[in-house]
C-alpha cells in the first residue's frame, strides 16, 4: 500500500482514535453546563422566595394600615347627625369682642348658625358679608345670625374689622360646637382627604329645635335662602 492512501485511511472516522474522542468531550461539557447551572437556579429560586416572604409582609403591613384607619372613618361618621326636629345642642363659647355667647340667649327667638371653614377666605367673606347685608331683614323676622368657625379670636376679630361685618362671631377651636351640629367631618382636596369644617348652615326655631339644616352650602344666594326659611317659621 502506498504512503498516500495509508495516510487516506487514517483520517477515516471509522478506525481513528478522535473520532472516539469527541463523544467524551461532549458529554463532559454537558456535564459541566448541568453544573453550572443548578448553582444559578438555586439561587433564582432563593429569590423568589424572598420576594414572595416580602409580598407577604407588605401585606400583612396594608391589613394593619387599614385596621389602624378604621377609627378616622368613624369620627367622620360624626358628621351626618339628623338634627332636624331635634332639640339644638347646647354650647357655650367666646365670640368676638371678648363676650361669651350661649343657646340660652336666644331663648324664644330664632336663630341662624353658619359654620364657615376659615375665616378671610374668599367663599367664607362673601358668606358673611350676605349675612351681614341681611342682618336687619333677619331681624324683622325675629332671627338672630352667629358665624362660628374654628379660627381663634384674634383672627375672628381681624375678619370681622377688615370687611365691616355686623354679625356676631364665634371662636370654637376645640370643634365642640362644630362637632355636635355636624358641621365637622372628612374631606377631601386634590387628592387628599382630611378632616375639617364642612360649610353647613342650621335654622333653630324659637322652641328650641332644629327646624333646617343645609349641608356643602354653596355661599351665592345662600344668605337670601335662609332668610326666606327663617321668614316661613
Amino acid at each position: 500500500m502506498s504512503k498516500k492512501s495509508r495516510k487516506k485511511s487514517s483520517k477515516t472516522p471509522s478506525g481513528s482514535p478522535t473520532a472516539k474522542k469527541k463523544p467524551e468531550k461532549t458529554r463532559v461539557s454537558t456535564q459541566t453546563r448541568g453544573a453550572k447551572t443548578q448553582p444559578v437556579s438555586a439561587s433564582k429560586s432563593g429569590k423568589a422566595g424572598a420576594k414572595a416572604a416580602s409580598h407577604k409582609a407588605a401585606s400583612k403591613r396594608l391589613k394593619s394600615s387599614e385596621k389602624t384607619s378604621k377609627p378616622a372613618a368613624a369620627t367622620s361618621a360624626v358628621s351626618a347627625k339628623p338634627l332636624e326636629g331635634q332639640t339644638a345642642p347646647a354650647f357655650r363659647l367666646p365670640r368676638d369682642g371678648g363676650n361669651v355667647v350661649t343657646l340660652s340667649d336666644y331663648t324664644g327667638q330664632k336663630l341662624v348658625l353658619f359654620f364657615y371653614p376659615r375665616a378671610d377666605t374668599p367663599g367664607c367673606t362673601r358668606e358673611a358679608i350676605d349675612f351681614t347685608r341681611l342682618k336687619d331683614a333677619f331681624t324683622a323676622a325675629g332671627t338672630a345670625v352667629l358665624g362660628i368657625s374654628a379660627d381663634p379670636l384674634k383672627a375672628q376679630e381681624k375678619f370681622r374689622d377688615k370687611h365691616g361685618l355686623g354679625i356676631p362671631l364665634i371662636s370654637d377651636e376645640q370643634h365642640e360646637m362644630l362637632e355636635a351640629y355636624g358641621a365637622w367631618g372628612e374631606k377631601s382636596m386634590y387628592g387628599k382627604r382630611f378632616f375639617g369644617i364642612l360649610r353647613t348652615t342650621v335654622l333653630i326655631a324659637a322652641d328650641g329645635k332644629v327646624a333646617k339644616v343645609w349641608r356643602n352650602v354653596r355661599v351665592d344666594g345662600h344668605a337670601d335662602e335662609v332668610l326666606a326659611a327663617a321668614r316661613s317659621l
